[in-house]
């Protein structure tokens, strides 16, 4: 299950190899390069993941007015074990080994856990990498609400031209918020020359995204088969800033981060030529994520304002294609649902995640009016090409598992 924007340990060294041959040996480019090669190796990374304006340029995107109450509920302690894959498994020692930096349990809309670990505070912000996926398509759905943008069913060169002639040409965004571009992506982290590879060196570099997104081929048909792709979210955020004429974080800013009583400025990473990383960029405080969750699990609405349009929120976790249906098929690469840009990890009319890399996690859960948030470093994430090393799927019965135990009306 390729479940977010992942990096070869093979394209970092091959990148400070590139620096090295060139002569270039700019610090950003040097420290950008080390983190590149870092990532998937199994070394720490919690440091980097909670300072990310150190390694790359950023833009801030600001707070407004009073702070929305968290307010207590009755405090509930985590479930000891959990079951999955025909074991009890212990949970203190999944988020052990998972890195866990925060773990934040929201039922209906009091807080009833919170902790942090690993040097993380309540005023910690963390990337969330492939979390901002969701933030991405939250904002398409108000430009299209706004008529900024006309239709999920136009394509993407209808706002960026500049794809016309790529792989990109005749996509819609329906496609690129589904997974289903047909935009072909070799994800194999031994082959220098693959595309996951050279999207690291361009990361190292900080090179333009549009432009790599350029160098891509067809594999199939748009439309008709889930294949995760994070370029994808990247073109939907070139169509944000070319359909709104702001950049994803202005208008984050504008519509959504200034009305819900965010506790924290928060900031999204961007290439060096200013384009947010729209695949995964965004860092924002726990509780701050868990706000954007309680806006989604309140179909939109916040303090009785319509923030992101209902029936957006709605088609964002109903599966609308036979191949964004949960379950094992050939016309996906994974067994979790999808929608637009969120995942269905169970059933098609289920609890729904925003998730990243390193185990990330906005989970919601409308029928126990439940939003569980989960921010990681976990270092075994992606040495291996077994989906189960990730614990992602573990992940989601650790939630169902918390809200079984969760009282009700709590």
């Amino acid at each position: 299950m390729k479940m977010g924007w992942k990096i070869a340990i093979g394209a970092g060294v091959a990148a400070i190899a590139a620096v090295a041959a060139v002569g270039v040996w700019k610090w950003p480019d040097i420290q950008r390069a080390r983190f590149v090669a870092s990532m998937f190796s199994g070394e720490e990374q919690v440091e980097r993941f909670r300072n990310m304006d150190a390694y790359f340029p950023v833009r801030v995107f600001h707070r407004q007015g009073p702070v929305s109450a968290l307010p207590k509920g009755d405090e509930i302690d985590l479930p000891a074990t959990y079951a999955y894959d025909g074991e009890s498994r212990d949970t203190q020692g999944f988020l052990d080994d998972t890195d866990t930096t925060g773990l934040l349990v929201v039922k209906d809309g009091r807080v009833t856990y919170e902790n942090y670990w690993r040097g993380n505070t309540r005023d910690t912000r963390w990337i969330s990498w492939s979390v901002g996926k969701s933030f991405i398509s939250a904002l398409i759905g108000i430009a299209i609400e706004e008529g900024k943008i006309a239709s999920v069913n136009d394509q993407l060169v209808t706002y960026a031209p500049e794809l016309k002639g790529t792989s990109y040409d005749g996509v819609t965004i329906r496609n690129a918020l589904e997974m289903s571009s047909g935009v072909a992506w070799n994800e194999d982290y031994s082959d220098p020359d693959s595309d996951i590879s050279r999207f690291g060196r361009a990361l190292a570099f900080g090179s333009s995204m549009v432009d790599f997104a350029k160098t891509l081929g067809r594999a199939t048909e748009p439309g008709k088969v889930n294949l995760y792709n994070s370029l994808d979210a990247q073109m939907l955020g070139l169509v944000l800033l070319r359909a709104t004429g702001e950049s994803p974080s202005e208008y984050l800013e504008e519509k959504i981060w200034s009305k819900i009583g965010a506790e924290h400025d928060g900031y999204w990473v961007l290439d060096d030529t200013g384009m947010e990383l729209a695949a995964g960029g965004v860092n924002v405080t726990l509780r701050d994520y868990a706000r954007f969750g309680l806006l989604y699990l309140n179909k939109g609405k916040w303090n009785g304002t319509q923030i992101v349009p209902a029936d957006w929120v709605t088609a964002s976790h109903t599966p609308d294609a036979p191949q964004l249906m949960p379950g094992k098929q050939d016309i996906s690469d994974t067994v979790w649902g999808y929608g637009y840009l969120w995942w269905l990890p169970r059933k098609a009319d289920g609890p729904y995640a925003a998730v990243g890399i390193y185990n990330q996690f906005i989970y919601v859960d409308p029928a126990h009016g439940l939003v569980i948030v989960k921010t990681s470093a976990n270092s075994e994430y992606g040495q291996t090409n077994d989906e189960t090393s990730f614990r992602e799927d573990e992940t989601i019965a650790l939630f169902e598992a918390i809200a079984a135990a969760t009282p009700a009306g709590n």
